[in-house]
């Protein structure tokens, strides 16, 4: 498989993917941790998604019809990937259906956790998405930083503050 793929260093704030890129790989996170975002009507970055150790990345959209992407991809600490290419992985899927199955199944889970969270930004409070996703990922709230998180869960760094404040 090492054949197949591209291993990559990732330096702090480097990005894979910026908006109007086209999305050419699925990345698989080796090391650190990447965040998905994009900028908002109002020119600031709205985090949508992040990725860590084990995790998948792409703009699945831009990668699949091979289109602009409107997202950008980022390290949010010093990263390595290996990127799949996706001319590379469509070969693959054909030899390996199992490696096909894999991905479906990632790719399952990823969305339903996408559903999920787009449920609880419309039925939790600031502080339920907090606390909730704080419970699920704890290991996301020590290495991200506020201001990214607090994108990610829909409100202020300044709300986020005041949450942690209480100690929830």
């Amino acid at each position: 498989m090492a054949q197949y793929t591209k291993p990559k260093k990732i330096k702090r704030k480097e990005h894979l993917l910026k908006d109007g890129q086209v999305c050419t790989a699925n990345y698989f996170v080796s090391k650190g941790c990447l965040r998905m975002y994009y900028i908002n009507e109002k020119g600031m970055e709205q985090t949508t998604a992040f990725a860590i150790e084990n995790w998948w990345v792409a703009d699945y959209g831009s990668l699949d019809r091979q289109k602009p992407s409107h997202f950008f991809i980022q390290a949010v600490e010093a990263s390595e990937v290996i990127a799949l290419d996706k001319r590379i992985e469509n070969e693959l899927f054909t030899k390996l259906p199992k490696l096909e199955r894999y991905c479906r199944i990632i790719a399952q889970k990823a969305l339903a956790a996408s559903q999920l969270r787009i449920k609880y930004i419309y039925d939790f409070s600031g502080e339920e998405r907090y606390k909730h996703f704080s419970k699920s990922f704890p290991e996301f709230v020590q290495r991200v930083p506020q201001y990214m998180l607090a994108s990610y869960l829909g409100f202020t760094p300044e709300f986020l503050s005041k949450i942690r404040a209480k100690k929830l």
